[in-house]
């Protein structure tokens, strides 16, 4: 979807807005750190965010694959910066192809700074040597498919400021000006500024717009501070004005990190207010990749609130990537619920996507998990290593250790399993599992039943507001041979559990027919049919059985050395113990995880 839609949609209803920008790190661990910041940043639901192209074009690779990611996987609606610094016209063909194929609808259209070593701009041969220039060039190859940001100056571009020629720079200034009417006439449909510190010169620079028939949405960029040395090359490097008042305490604060945090969340929040009052539509938050400022800024302002619900899911499940064929699908099996990123690698080559029910599941062919990005995600670099032994341990010597850790998780010990992107549970059910590890079935994913909750229960709610939601419990755990051969007598006596089992290299066995399929969870919504997301059913679990067993080579055993006893016995749980689902259709009366620890 274009931003433009969103935003003009906001300013329909009078709704102030935000969003936030993101850089791309240097580092795989800065990209991971980051995404996890982002998730927990989108939960706060900005109208968008975007992500920078880099200084001198220097992370055009690094920005596409992030760009990518944050719309398939974090699912917000994605901005990629994109600029002429080192872009010959079959580069930015590529990028732009690339990020359409992505599904991604919108470009901040910007020259570009200075490659790095160079003083001055130059156009590489065969590139563009402007903004205007590359707003002509994408409307020109995609006419109306992407939504165009361009960039305003509230203080004229840094580039033709000269600091105390107040003749030159207001000159300087009205130049700019006329060269932004013209990107926004040649394709620009908003505009977002460079960063500022005297409100006055937004309010004026908005004015100024509206004179000069300029009328698209104009966002005000903010950048808290949060460092001395940050603010200090960012404002020198931009020749931003700071009003003395805003120096004085910056100063008297160079030493105070803590303090001057603080303070730049204050400002920030006392700026948007007046921002906001005298026609911002919204703000967009220059978030330096950090969480704490941008965050706290809304929060002052009332637009998030610490500790509150977030966004309300539409579905049970995470990530549902927009822009794309995927944004209509409705339907997924439950197996991927803690592993939604998994899922999505898995099924991206799909043509067409479930929307209200799953359908014939054997003629839906999962992508292997030899190309799957998600199978090392705790152990893909050292920092990573690192976190997941001091939760798994540095040592295993034998099967009551691997039991410890997965009590220790569900007891809330630990933070991370290989099966899990994030909690399986919570509360009491938490416990219970965490009673089940200790009675030798290892838990790897979960759901309590739910008998008609209401849609807004701000832990297992979704959907439309006004409606109900239900679900049957429902259990995933690996046990022994020996404990399943116990246990199967339960299973088949049952008459109201479906279970399916298998050992790694086993066939499925299960009291289901594999032609069917069990809806899990459902939902109620006035003036809606019944909505089913999540359904259990042989086939899926046969593909997901094969993931679920690697987890314990690639991204567990693969934590310690070749031959250790460690890796041997993770290995060996691999190759022979069973992994089990079961769901219970009682979701009124029934007792799962009790049903199966007395077994």
């Amino acid at each position: 979807m274009k931003i433009i839609d969103k935003v003009n949609e906001k300013i329909a209803a009078n709704q102030p807005f935000f969003s936030f920008e993101y850089f791309p790190p240097r580092t795989d661990d800065g990209v991971e750190n980051l995404f996890e910041r982002m998730e927990r940043m989108v939960t706060n639901a900005p109208v968008f965010c975007d992500i920078t192209w880099g200084a001198g074009g220097s992370t055009a690779e690094v920005t596409l694959g992030i760009a990518e990611r944050m719309q398939t996987q974090i699912c917000v609606e994605t901005m990629m910066h994109l600029t002429c610094t080192n872009m010959q016209e079959e580069m930015l063909h590529s990028a732009l192809d690339k990020v359409r194929a992505y599904g991604l609808q919108n470009i901040l259209a910007l020259r570009g700074d200075p490659p790095k070593g160079q003083e001055k701009f130059e156009a590489v041969e065969g590139g563009l040597s402007c903004a205007l220039d590359l707003v002509k060039f994408i409307r020109k190859e995609h006419g109306d498919y992407f939504g165009i940001c361009v960039a305003g100056y509230p203080e004229a571009h840094p580039d033709t400021v000269i600091e105390g020629d107040d003749v030159h720079n207001e000159k300087a200034y009205w130049e700019n000006m006329a060269y932004l009417k013209q990107k926004v006439e040649a394709g620009g449909d908003m505009i977002i500024t460079q960063l500022f510190y005297d409100c006055d010169k937004f309010v004026k620079f908005c004015a100024d717009c509206k004179a000069m028939d300029i009328n698209v949405p104009i966002l005000p960029g903010i950048m808290p501070i949060m460092t001395y040395g940050g603010f200090k090359r960012m404002t020198g490097f931009c020749k931003t004005f700071v009003p003395q008042e805003i120096l004085d305490v910056v100063e008297s604060n160079k030493d105070n990190e803590e303090g001057l945090k603080n303070y730049g969340i204050e400002l920030g929040a006392e700026m948007c207010r007046k921002l906001l009052a005298a026609g911002a539509p919204g703000v967009h938050l220059y978030s330096l990749n950090l969480e704490r400022s941008a965050v706290g800024i809304l929060e002052r302002l009332g637009m998030v609130y610490a500790n509150a619900p977030k966004i309300p899911r539409s579905l049970p499940w995470k990530s549902i990537p927009q822009g794309t064929s995927r944004q209509v699908e409705g339907v997924r099996p439950v197996f991927w619920a803690n592993r939604s990123k998994s899922y999505l690698a898995r099924t991206y080559q799909w043509g067409t996507f479930p929307t209200t029910r799953w359908g014939e599941s054997e003629l839906r062919q999962f992508g292997s998990i030899a190309a799957n990005p998600y199978m090392k995600i705790h152990t893909s670099t050292e920092s990573r290593k690192g976190t997941a032994t001091a939760a798994w341990g540095s040592e295993l010597k034998s099967v009551d250790d691997v039991k410890e850790v997965f009590t220790k998780y569900y007891k809330g010990d630990i933070a991370l399993l290989p099966w899990s992107e994030g909690s399986v549970a919570s509360g009491s059910d938490r416990l219970k599992l965490a009673t089940m590890a200790e009675k030798g079935f290892l838990p790897i994913n979960f759901q309590p039943s739910l008998n008609g909750l209401p849609s807004s229960d701000p832990e297992h709610g979704w959907g439309a507001s006004g409606g109900y939601v239900y679900q049957k419990a429902y259990i995933e755990f690996f046990v022994s041979p020996e404990g399943f051969e116990a246990l199967l007598p339960t299973l088949k006596e049952s008459s109201t559990m479906t279970y399916m089992a298998a050992s790694a290299s086993g066939e499925v066995v299960s009291n289901m027919d594999a032609s069917k399929v069990d809806a899990v969870s459902w939902g109620v919504f006035p003036g809606s049919e019944i909505v089913q997301p999540s359904v259990f059913d042989v086939n899926s679990f046969a593909a997901w059985k094969e993931e679920a067993f690697e987890l314990w080579s690639s991204d567990w055993s693969n934590l310690y050395e070749e031959g250790s006893t460690s890796q041997w016995l993770l290995n060996s749980i691999k190759n022979s113990w069973v992994l089990v689902s079961v769901v219970d259709n009682d979701y009124v009366a029934g007792d799962l995880i009790g049903s199966l620890v007395k077994a």
